[in-house]
């Protein structure tokens, strides 16, 4: 038994090495106004999507690189061009040209389950010798990590040990699919790293091949989760939903009347505990959808029916 799962590591490992990438990345020149200046670095890691040389990684890693190079397992190093990125999903595709590209496998990430086994690969803080390995299993799939007031990024935790240089790579199950894309660490936690989900983080690839940029159903709404202290202070009757702090003029929430200070509790039948549910749900739905949204205006309840459109760039 033990020799059948240690081979069950050994093969995924090397069932996913040829499809896992090193990125590596130059930005513009910093340093003292005086002297010469030297180039900003960094480092990540990436997966190949295709056999054409695409490669999936975060957009942190290539925010603002004026260059990438991409080091494959068989020791290429060939120059990468940038197709697109998109911060909010924190998702982004690099193209290189060549041949005889392995591209990996993909898993359905909707069907992980907390306590499965996982293997995480990549490139921790640019270490040189080629990808690393750390083992470890689903610790949450109700994860989300906010980076401003309004947004969400759904991710699963894991505790296979990551660390910077880590983003990009593939977590993978035992047999060597990849389940989700590695995007981030909280300074100072132990165990506890955090990853894309590869369904979404599919999604958004293929957007960013098709159109250069992802396209979002728009509502036009931004606001903050409704606890006691916000209900207490604004007299409101329910303990649970968004309370819209502004309805941007010209939106589909402005047209189906809407208005500030007004409380969403329900988005499409689902109930909506905050912002995160918000988002969520506005992500599960497509431009040009209807919605059914229920909320409370000054203490009355209130129903109306919104047309989502595409979001402003």
């Amino acid at each position: 038994m033990i020799a059948d799962l240690q081979n069950a590591y050994i093969n995924a490992v090397e069932r996913v090495g040829a499809s896992t990438v090193n990125v590596s990345t130059a930005g513009a020149a910093y340093g003292p106004p005086f002297g010469r200046p030297w180039p900003r670095r960094g480092f990540g890691s990436g997966v190949l999507l295709d056999a054409q040389g695409h490669v999936l990684t975060t957009h942190h890693v290539i925010d603002g690189a004026a260059k990438v190079i991409v080091t494959f397992a068989d020791g290429r190093v060939l120059s990468g061009a940038v197709v697109g990125g998109d911060d909010e999903t924190d998702i982004a595709i690099i193209k290189v040209d060549g041949k005889d590209f392995h591209a990996a496998e993909f898993a359905d990430s909707d069907q992980l389950k907390v306590g499965q086994p996982v293997l995480a690969i990549g490139n921790p803080l640019g270490l040189p010798g080629g990808p690393t390995v750390t083992s470890g299993v689903i610790s949450s799939l109700r994860r989300n990590l906010s980076f401003g007031p309004g947004d969400g990024l759904p991710v699963i935790q894991t505790d296979a040990a990551v660390n910077p240089g880590n983003s990009g790579g593939p977590l993978v199950d035992l047999q060597g699919r990849v389940v989700a894309i590695n995007t981030a660490t909280i300074p100072f936690a132990e165990g506890i790293g955090f990853a894309i989900p590869i369904n979404a983080a599919l999604g958004v690839a293929r957007q960013i091949l098709e159109h250069g940029h992802v396209q979002r159903p728009w509502l036009g709404v931004a606001g903050y989760d409704v606890d006691r202290r916000v209900a207490a202070y604004y007299g409101i009757t329910s303990r649970q939903g968004v309370f819209l702090a502004e309805v941007s003029s010209g939106s589909p929430a402005e047209a189906a009347g809407l208005q500030v200070g007004d409380v969403l509790t329900s988005l499409g039948g689902r109930a909506l505990s905050g912002v995160a549910d918000l988002v969520d749900g506005l992500r599960e739905r497509a431009i040009g959808d209807t919605i059914d949204i229920q909320a409370e205006r000054r203490g009355q309840a209130l129903r109306v029916k919104a047309k989502l459109a595409s979001r402003p760039f």
